[in-house]
C-alpha cells in the first residue's frame, strides 16, 4: 500500500465532531500522512451551542504555506473543507496552485449550503468567489444545494436524473473534472451520491434517516478522500464514504444527549473493513 501525504485545510471546532475534528483522524485511519492547515479555531460548532469562541487564523495561513515552502513540502492531494471568507478562498487557491507534487490530487467541498439556503455567514459574493475554486478541482463534492448555487439553478426539493445531469454538466463546465454530488435521493425515503465522470453518470443510493446529523458531510467528504488516496476508484470511494457514514449515523440513533453530531469513532473499524474488501 502506497503512503500518501495529503493537506486537509478547514476549520477546527474543538468539540462537535466536524471539520478536522474528524478529517484528521478518518484520513490517518484510511492509511495517510495527514497534515492540517486550520482555517480558525472554535471552541464548539456552530449549530445548536451558544457563546461558543472564535479565533480567525486567516493571516497565519500565507505564513504557514510559506515556511512549508521554504522547506521544500509538497503533498499528494490536497482536500479543503469549510472557509470563513473571501480571503481565505483566495489563499486556499493559491495553496492548491503550488502546494501540490505533480500528480497531486485536488478534492474541494465547497461547505457553504444546505436545505436549500446558504450557511447564515455566507452571501451571493462568497459564492461567486467560491466558483473559480471549485473549477480547479480534480474531483468537486458538493451537495444538491450547494451546486444550485454555484450553477445559479433553481433549488428542487423534488427532481429527477435529469436535473442532476445537467447539474453536473454545469459544476464541470466551471472547470471541476469529475464531481460527486451528494444528498441526491429520488424518493422521500433514499439518499446518495451521483458520480459524474468522464462524461459518464452513476448512483449509488441507500435508505435515508427522518433526521439529519451535523458534520456527516464532513465525515463522508473524509471518508471519500482517504479511500481514494487508498487506489479506490472514484465510484468505489463514493460508495465506502456513504456506507461509513451511514454506519456513523445508525451509531448514533437512539442517544437522545448526542444531538451535536455522530459517533463517527465507533464506526472506524467498520471503514477498515470497507477499505480491505471493496
Amino acid at each position: 500500500m502506497s503512503y500518501k501525504k495529503i493537506l486537509t485545510i478547514q476549520d477546527i471546532s474543538c468539540v462537535g465532531q466536524c471539520s478536522l475534528t474528524v478529517a484528521l483522524p478518518i484520513l490517518s485511519a484510511c492509511g495517510n500522512e495527514t497534515c492540517i492547515l486550520p482555517s480558525a479555531v472554535l471552541s464548539t460548532h456552530t449549530g445548536g451551542f451558544s457563546g461558543f469562541t472564535f479565533r480567525d487564523l486567516t493571516d497565519d495561513m500565507p505564513l504557514i504555506q510559506k515556511h512549508w515552502q521554504k522547506e521544500g513540502i509538497k503533498f499528494d492531494a490536497i482536500y479543503t473543507g469549510y472557509l470563513g471568507s473571501i480571503k481565505q478562498i483566495g489563499y486556499v487557491q493559491d495553496i492548491l496552485n503550488t502546494m501540490g507534487n505533480e500528480t497531486c490530487i485536488k478534492i474541494v467541498d465547497p461547505a457553504m449550503a444546505d436545505n436549500g439556503k446558504l450557511y447564515s455567514i455566507f452571501n451571493n459574493e462568497y459564492v461567486e468567489a467560491m466558483k473559480p475554486l471549485c473549477g480547479s478541482a480534480d474531483i468537486l463534492l458538493p451537495n444538491i444545494t450547494e451546486a444550485c448555487f454555484l450553477t445559479d439553478t433553481e433549488y428542487k426539493e423534488a427532481y429527477d436524473e435529469e436535473y442532476v445531469k445537467k447539474l453536473c454538466l454545469k459544476l464541470t463546465a466551471l472547470g471541476a473534472k469529475t464531481v460527486v454530488l451528494t444528498g441526491v435521493g429520488f424518493t422521500p425515503d433514499t439518499t446518495g451520491a451521483a458520480v459524474y465522470e468522464n462524461g459518464e453518470i452513476s448512483y449509488y443510493t441507500h435508505h435515508k434517516f427522518a433526521k439529519g446529523s451535523h458534520g456527516t458531510g464532513d465525515i463522508y467528504a473524509s471518508a471519500f478522500t482517504g479511500a481514494l488516496l487508498r487506489g479506490k476508484t472514484v465510484y468505489g470511494s463514493a460508495k465506502i464514504a456513504a456506507d461509513y457514514t451511514y454506519k456513523c449515523i445508525e451509531n448514533t440513533i437512539g442517544d437522545e444527549s448526542h444531538w451535536y453530531g455522530v459517533k463517527f469513532e465507533t464506526a472506524i473499524p467498520y471503514l477498515i473493513k470497507l477499505l480491505e474488501e471493496n
